[in-house]
């Protein structure tokens, strides 16, 4: 018969076994590789002119496979990237990507609206995560996202390319470094028009609204360049198609940001007019960039001296932040961008809907 030792050495090691899931224990012994497989889930614009591309030309990923719900999409993606049968999945299919080994990332380009059921799914599956902005509809999906990855130890980062390119982090370490002193007012805004009339955009249902898809880069550039999170917010919204942009669904939105500096923000984000620029005011001088969120590059100035302008083609950021987003992985370094910078700014997309829906300033927590 087994001593009590054996019996007691047997049940803590079957407890230990028992408390990881067989994704978990195949994540803790997958095979270190030289390049990530990624798997596009929704093959849209985004995917087909940008992310795909972008791929052919990453050192530390690669186009491993599509998930789609068009057959000919399929076929076409296929042919064209050379991708076996065994990697193309249906979205009835998705949760087969478990049991193969050739994907290693899960990248979600979905309306807002299915970001976190395929985040959290692709999560239990086992795979990295990178999810396009904005991360989710609300903050509360956002913490499940966030939960679901680490529950299962997958990373999660969220597709803020700018963070990724020189530009951007030219700027924002000069204002860190305080080259024009004490940052007391931004400006920010980022629109085009928008001529489109059944895009999820124009769906509120499917995470539509200008505040979640263009909003997020005025967000983005008044917390990087103030270094803080807001702390109250006022805002206003209006549309001029209403026939569009119906059931309050925005088409211009304008926020008024509060910082714990003191420092304030004026953002405004619009489907109905061209505009693209972010200007801060310190106390030593100014910085302007215009543009200051466009694919093909931003250039920018320091009123006290200095040019900003690394030029680059598209699709250059998006190679540069996969491909900074799989070295994150492979040396178990945190995300640039990770979920965590997605549910800050879901938090102040939330307050700014309500500010404008009451017409009264609405603390941020």
């Amino acid at each position: 018969m087994p001593s009590r030792r054996t019996f007691l050495q047997t049940t803590a090691l079957t407890s230990v076994a028992a408390s990881f899931s067989p994704n978990t224990l195949l994540t803790a012994t997958r095979p270190a590789k030289d390049r990530l497989g990624v798997a596009l889930v929704g093959l849209g614009y985004y995917s087909t002119d940008l992310l795909a591309p972008a791929l052919q030309k990453t050192k530390n990923c690669y186009l491993a496979g599509i998930v789609t719900g068009t057959p000919e999409k399929a076929e076409k993606w296929k042919k064209q990237y050379n991708i076996p049968d065994k990697n193309i999945y249906s979205y009835q299919t998705f949760d087969q990507i478990a049991n193969n080994p050739d994907i290693d990332v899960v990248y979600v380009v979905l309306p807002p609206s299915m970001h976190e059921e395929y985040v959290v799914r692709a999560a239990k599956a086992g795979k990295h995560v990178w999810c396009e902005k904005p991360m989710a509809v609300t903050a509360k999906e956002c913490q499940n996202m966030i939960d679901a990855c680490a529950k299962n130890k997958v990373s999660l980062a969220i597709g803020y390319r700018l963070q990724h390119e020189p530009n951007t982090q030219e700027w924002t370490k000069g204002l860190r470094d305080g080259k024009i002193g004490k940052i007391l007012m931004v400006s920010c805004s980022a629109g085009y028009y928008d001529g489109r009339t059944t895009h999820w955009k124009q769906k509120k249902e499917m995470g539509g609204g200008v505040m979640y898809d263009m909003g997020v880069y005025v967000l983005q550039g008044s917390r990087l360049a103030t270094g803080e999170e807001p702390i109250a917010v006022t805002a206003q919204q209006y549309t001029s198609r209403p026939d569009v942009y119906k059931n309050g669904l925005d088409e211009t939105s304008m926020a008024q940001l509060i910082f714990p500096s003191g420092a304030r923000a004026a953002v405004q984000t619009s489907y109905g007019m061209n505009m693209n620029f972010l200007n801060v005011t310190g106390s030593k001088g100014t910085l302007m960039m215009e543009p200051y969120s466009a694919y093909n590059g931003q250039t920018g100035i320091w009123s006290n001296g200095g040019k900003i302008e690394h030029p680059y083609e598209v699709p250059w950021q998006q190679t540069k932040q996969m491909d900074d987003d799989a070295q994150s992985i492979m040396t178990k370094k945190p995300m640039l961008a990770p979920g965590e910078e997605g549910l800050r700014d879901i938090k102040i997309v939330e307050a700014i809907y309500q500010a404008a829906r009451t017409g009264k300033e609405v603390k941020i927590v």
